[in-house]
């Protein structure tokens, strides 16, 4: 059997981390046998190398190794592509086609990203881990294959089965051993060696020098997140290659290709939570309003008690104290009041404190400041400012015209 140093330098794998170590010397295990094995860790980790160390230390090297990228075969066709098809079985199937399965046959199949595979699909592939059967699409045949299976994936398998996505009898059947490669952010003392390596690729493949990291370069690359992994490690090291006039590179020229470790991802917004939310909004939003009614009935009740004791300075005191505990405002502002006036935003009403001003004629005990007369007064302000034109109407309010008729019919206007 060839030594761990061997299979790195002969699949040009690079690193000394324990976990990869540990990966490897698995993977190399259990080569010769026909056990299936499930290779688990995040995208962009050299998940590929596993199955192709599997098949070429294994007895079905001379045989084919077929690698089939599970997310990238359309649904409808995918049954077609791992498992072949009879003539006229659908539309646009002219002639008879093999499938991956049988073509591999005595070889090894490497199914990458499977955690996408439909389940329908899903069914198909445990009968042939199981027996080693599958039917053709368009066919009552039964036929026989004889292929070792490595899958791929970067999902989480136990969630995918919690949400009914993966078939928990499949993920048993492709994990009887699993192999996990680590990120590598976790293989921090192999990040500049990589690096190295892909700079020394790119600086013979552009016939350019090749770069070098200063000190402090070095350690800002070690201690960067990777998000994609080798893959994005590889992607870094061809730009300095090509962009970069100095071979040599500071921390600050290598800080230009680091992107941002977070995401600009929209996020996914749970619609009964959202919902809920704008009912919670919706319902204090009411509340408020409501308080505000009762502290403003509060305000002129006061002032009409306080008029008729005959203290009209004493009127402007309380009302100015009462307004300051609802709106909050600052008493220099309202001290700084020329006209002695204090005027209410967002009801747009005014508390005029003159000494000639009639309180008696403007408060009304039996006023009613329901929010529905309020809409039922401003639709209809609306609708004659817009000369019955709806769509107008509710644009001007701010809602839809569905909305706007709603009411109209609600309130019979």
């Amino acid at each position: 059997m060839d030594s761990l140093q061997a299979i790195k330098q002969r699949f040009e794998i690079i690193g000394n981390d324990i976990h990869l170590n540990r990966a490897l010397e698995k993977a190399i295990r259990v080569a010769p046998t026909d056990i299936s094995v499930l290779v688990t860790g995040e995208s962009g980790v050299g998940k590929e190398s596993i199955p192709k160390i599997i098949h070429n230390l294994s007895h079905r090297k001379h045989a084919k190794y077929i690698a089939v990228n599970c997310g990238a075969i359309p649904e409808g066709t995918i049954d077609s592509e791992l498992f072949g098809h009879e003539k006229g079985s659908f539309t646009g199937a002219t002639a008879a086609r093999k499938g991956y399965f049988e073509v591999a046959d005595g070889g090894t199949i490497f199914l990458d990203e499977v955690g996408e595979l439909p389940l329908t699909t899903q069914v198909r592939l445990l009968r042939v881990l199981e027996n080693g059967e599958f039917i053709k699409v368009g066919s009552s045949q039964v036929e026989k294959t004889n292929v070792r299976i490595v899958a791929a994936t970067n999902l989480n398998m136990h969630q995918a089965i919690g949400k009914g996505k993966f078939r928990e009898d499949l993920y048993y059947r492709l994990s009887t051993i699993e192999i996990h490669l680590p990120p590598l952010r976790d293989r921090v003392g192999d990040i500049h060696l990589l690096f190295r390596k892909f700079a020394a690729d790119f600086a013979q493949k552009y016939k350019m020098p090749t770069v070098r990291l200063s000190n402090n370069a070095i350690k800002m690359l070690e201690n960067y997140g990777f998000p994609g992994n080798i893959r994005q490690l590889r992607n870094i090291a061809e730009q300095i290659s090509v962009v970069e006039e100095n071979r040599e590179i500071s921390s600050e020229k290598l800080l230009q290709y680091l992107p941002s470790k977070g995401t600009n991802l929209p996020s996914v917004i749970d619609q009964k939570n959202s919902s809920s939310n704008f009912a919670n909004e919706r319902d204090i939003m009411y509340k408020v309003l409501f308080d505000m009614r009762n502290d403003i009935n509060d305000l002129k009740k006061l002032t009409l008690d306080l008029m008729k004791s005959g203290d009209n300075h004493k009127v402007q005191e309380e009302n100015k104290s009462l307004i300051k505990k609802i709106y909050k405002e600052d008493s220099s502002e309202l001290d700084n009041n020329n006209n002695n006036q204090v005027e209410v935003v967002r009801i747009n009403e005014k508390f005029n404190f003159d000494d000639d001003y009639e309180f008696a004629e403007t408060v009304d005990d039996d006023e009613s400041l329901s929010i529905q007369s309020k809409e039922i007064e401003l639709i209809k302000k609306s609708l004659e400012k817009n000369q019955g034109k709806r769509k107008l109407a509710a644009k001007e309010l701010g809602i839809s015209e569905r909305t706007l008729y709603r009411k109209i019919k609600q309130y019979d206007l």
